[in-house]
């Protein structure tokens, strides 16, 4: 009887472990307390490499890729939910105490979503350029139900477009585009590399998740400080402005917006890594 509950117990510790593990790759650095780095929106892990160098002598810094992006196995729908439900998981299972989380643009989303639904179990939260509804930054009287209703937002047909774009020239045209959100031609066509190399179904239907999912009102159950560094939307003051409207709930919270583009880290390292210090500590 004893083996047999042993076995159990084994079969039952894979079958965790392959739930948690396919919903992002995890790849762990450095020493210290723990703390999780989450990309943003068809990003590789490594976007957090410079990040890691500086936190690795006090940090044990666990850096996820989420699945389907940047060459990492897809996953079925509903994906960010699964991220969310598995980082929970990864956190339980590997008894991490408290760990920081630090997100940049869907990954602070991500951040927001983990910490609000499990509020005892992370620390500080450090929100990279992300916001807890993206369809209502320039009106925040939209709500999730307006934008689902919506026929841009129909998850069949984004996938579609997705699929239909031609491989020929994207990595080109993504690294242009790339250039409005960082300052260096080199990080852009990276970046561009990474979402060449992303799953299409997954860049659509994550689209649409992250955009019909309203978490302003759920962020007041955050019990920790969260540090907002935002970009310049337009002016600084209306980026202010902006993220004051969609962090309103959060109790504990510090905003400041840097003279950058949406990759802050990588257009303001010496900014960003001085915030980082200065909240973490």
């Amino acid at each position: 009887m004893k083996k047999v509950l042993l076995l159990a117990l084994a079969l039952f510790t894979v079958v965790t472990t392959f739930a948690q593990d396919k919903a992002f790759t995890v790849k762990v650095v450095g020493k210290g307390k723990p703390i999780l780095l989450i990309p943003g929106y068809s990003c590789s892990g490594e976007v957090w490499n410079e990040t890691v160098e500086h936190l690795k002598n006090k940090y044990e810094c666990h850096v996820l890729t989420l699945a389907g992006f940047a060459g990492a196995p897809a996953i079925d729908a509903p994906i960010l939910q699964t991220v969310k439900q598995d980082i929970i998981g990864y956190v339980k299972q590997n008894k991490l105490k408290k760990p920081m989380l630090l997100g940049h643009s869907l990954g602070a989303f991500m951040s927001l979503w983990v910490s609000s639904e499990a509020p005892d179990l992370f620390g500080k939260v450090v929100c990279v350029d992300g916001v807890p509804f993206i369809s209502a930054m320039r009106d925040p009287s939209v709500t999730a139900e307006a934008i689902k209703k919506q026929p841009y937002m129909n998850p069949e047909q984004v996938v579609k477009n997705f699929e239909a774009m031609p491989s020929e020239g994207l990595v080109d045209r993504t690294a242009q585009a790339m250039k409005a959100q960082v300052e260096d031609s080199l990080r852009a066509r990276q970046i561009a590399m990474w979402q060449f190399n992303s799953d299409r179904k997954t860049l659509g239907l994550t689209l649409v998740e992250m955009s019909t999912t309203d978490l302003r009102e759920q962020i007041a159950k955050i019990k920790q400080p969260v540090l907002v560094l935002g970009s310049i939307y337009n002016n600084k003051e209306n980026s202010q402005r902006i993220l004051g409207e969609q962090y309103s709930k959060v109790p504990q919270k510090i905003i400041h917006v840097a003279d950058s583009k949406h990759f802050i880290m990588y257009d303001q390292p010496q900014w960003f890594y001085a915030e980082l210090d200065a909240f973490l500590k």
